[in-house]
């Protein structure tokens, strides 16, 4: 199988860091991509990023990537925030397009399963909406919030190796199951 991973934002798109400024997205984003394209190939897979580590790529380049190349799968990793001030939003949510085909969301469900129970975070549900990166691709797409950055105790496991291996194994399993069913 062919997969598009996507390390969410750029490194220097604005806002997209904790409130404090410690931690840019790109970085817990793009260490999980990295993670998980490495056990996505182990499995057998064909992996290929939509990002670059030293400029934000826009996602019209991304979407448009995914779809030259006829990727099986699209998945972009993200952190997640609520506003500009550290307060009580945590979880994990996996998104999919509108109205999208149940293949695109049974590949979030597995994903998302597989996220929770390897996190132990809170469920915040499999929701829909009208991304670019979803809207735009013509292949199952899905996007995940592996946290908040504006929850002092996830920003804490956001930051920390062993939890951006959690979050990546269970991203390449969850992908990975989804591929043999």
């Amino acid at each position: 199988m062919k997969i598009m991973i996507d390390s969410g934002h750029g490194p220097e798109t604005k806002g997209k860091r904790s409130p404090d400024g410690r931690l840019r997205e790109f970085h817990f984003n793009s260490q999980v991509a990295d993670e998980a394209k490495k056990q996505l190939m182990a499995c057998g897979h064909t992996v290929i990023f939509s990002h670059l580590p030293d400029r934000d790529v826009p996602l019209h380049e991304r979407t448009a990537l995914a779809n030259r190349l006829k990727v099986d799968l699209f998945v972009s990793i993200h952190a997640n925030a609520w506003g500009t001030a550290f307060n009580a939003s945590n979880g994990i949510e996996t998104f999919t397009y509108l109205n999208s085909p149940a293949q695109t969301k049974r590949l979030g469900s597995f994903i998302h399963q597989a996220l929770l129970l390897s996190t132990g975070r809170k469920d915040r549900g499999q929701k829909q909406a009208d991304f670019a990166v979803l809207r735009d691709t013509r292949m199952p797409a899905v996007l995940i919030e592996c946290g908040f950055m504006t929850n002092l105790e996830e920003l804490a496991l956001l930051k920390s190796e062993a939890y951006r291996k959690r979050c990546a194994r269970a991203i390449a399993f969850g992908i990975d199951c989804y591929s043999r069913n």
